[in-house]
């Protein structure tokens, strides 16, 4: 039986294409030197909200829900009733206590301020609230706020945190757009 010779030329067109078909499955893309870094979502277990006023007993609402979108529905709670005319330094903490020790979600909020925003509505006899901090765009956070009572009576505020809001926005849930990451209305009694 003859073999046929291969060329010279044959030779190195099969080495070459060898070699090239090796490096193709052996290099690298620019993909692994830059890997996009993902932002996932905060867990938010529980939100505890200070009040004090002068002269007034520091009160506290706090929403506490362990099991997440579990079953179970969040415990409220409520440490006393407000005063009535008051205006009320408020402030927010977001824990996520699914972790030993909890961790305070709200070092994040704060340093991701352009891509976090709280709204409040109230109703009743909360008259009103007003944004005290800001992120670096000057736009409001609502971590640090303040609430004011009217007369005596009973009131609602709902507390909202948006994530990746339009900003600047009304302070309104519609204008501000955005995903909700927590959402609590907290029932007052003002006397």
């Amino acid at each position: 039986m003859m073999r046929k010779k291969m060329s010279t030329n044959s030779i190195k067109t099969t080495i070459l294409l060898a070699l090239f078909a090796g490096f193709s499955f052996t290099s690298c893309s620019d993909d692994d030197e830059n890997p996009e870094v993902v932002n996932e979502e905060e867990v938010i277990t529980t939100m505890n909200v200070t009040l004090s006023a002068t002269g007034t007993e520091t009160i506290t609402l706090t929403s506490q829900d362990l099991d997440g979108d579990g079953p179970n529905a969040p415990e409220v709670n409520v440490s006393g009733n407000l005063s009535a005319s008051t205006v009320y330094s408020g402030s927010i903490e977001l824990l996520n206590e699914t972790e030993t020790p909890a961790e305070d979600i709200t070092v994040e909020v704060e340093e991701e301020g352009d891509e976090h925003q709280f709204i409040f509505v109230t109703s009743g006899s909360v008259a009103s609230t007003a944004y005290s901090d800001e992120d670096a765009n000057g736009n409001p956070i609502g971590i640090e706020f303040t609430l004011t009572t009217g007369e005596a009576g009973t009131g609602t505020i709902q507390i909202t945190l948006r994530h990746e809001p339009k900003k600047p926005n009304d302070g309104t849930l519609a204008d501000a757009g955005g995903e909700t990451d927590i959402v609590q209305i907290f029932t007052v009694t003002v006397e």
